[in-house]
């Protein structure tokens, strides 16, 4: 079994690494900072090959593709990616197109390329990391919100389009709520409620996108949470969502 794992240099990445590593895995590590995958590199005890790689960089997701597609790659694990906290008029353009070219653009392309691998030998896993963010509108944080609606639906579309084939090949979304990672210091924000543990996230991920489920939700408050937004309006979702999110602000 061996699996490619983006963004692995810290938080769910990593922790994913570390338990598929328990399984007996080997691993190709990716991520912009190499020194944090040498240091996970020495503490796993399987076969890890690492890439410093910014996937924001289209023809570099075609690059890494190309490197890997002979080498009996049967799990991707498409985890990079990263948020901008703020209003949307007053959010950073350039930041922005930087967050949907990693969040969107990088998983559409590896996604693909994979997948059709994938098909031809009828086996494999692919686990898109999304979020709870994909079940709700955003504000203050539109892009990110939007951004992982996408993978959710693209993921959950393509699930359907394999299981009607007879495909034995299974393709997971995983949909956390907060996380205890670095994701606030680089959104600029902070978690309003208490976040889960990423190595408890990790653990529970992988041993589902293993099972072939579609939908992954860590943790008993995120499942309670996504049930209840059906009965609400789209507006009063809206603006539960602004007030939620406006707690994030640092003091």
């Amino acid at each position: 079994m061996k699996a490619l794992i983006t963004g692995a240099s810290s938080g769910i990445g990593r922790d994913m690494a570390r338990s598929l590593s328990r399984r007996g895995a080997d691993l190709v590590l990716v991520a912009r900072r190499v020194d944090r995958l040498e240091r996970l590199k020495a503490e796993l005890d399987t076969d890890v090959q690492i890439m410093g790689a910014d996937l924001s960089q289209s023809q570099i997701c075609f690059d890494l593709y190309d490197q890997l597609k002979g080498q009996g790659v049967d799990i991707v694990i498409n985890n990079a990616g990263f948020g901008l906290f703020g209003a949307f008029d007053q959010t950073d353009l350039e930041r922005e197109l930087e967050m949907i070219d990693t969040n969107i653009r990088a998983v559409h392309i590896l996604t693909k390329l994979f997948l059709r691998d994938f098909v031809k030998q009828d086996r494999g896993y692919l686990l898109n990391v999304a979020s709870s963010a994909a079940f709700l509108p955003g504000p203050l944080l539109s892009t990110y919100y939007a951004s992982k609606s996408y993978v959710l639906r693209l993921t959950e579309a393509v699930y359907e389009e394999l299981r009607r084939r007879g495909s034995h090949v299974g393709i997971s979304v995983l949909c956390p709520g907060p996380v205890q990672t670095e994701f606030n210091d680089v959104a600029d924000c902070r978690f309003s409620v208490k976040g889960l543990s990423s190595q408890r996230v990790a653990e529970y991920a992988v041993r589902k996108m293993l099972h072939k489920d579609l939908v992954i939700v860590p943790g008993g408050l995120m499942k309670a949470t996504q049930f209840a937004e059906r009965f609400f309006s789209e507006k009063m979702l809206l603006r539960m969502c602004y007030h939620m999110q406006k707690r994030k602000l640092r003091p």
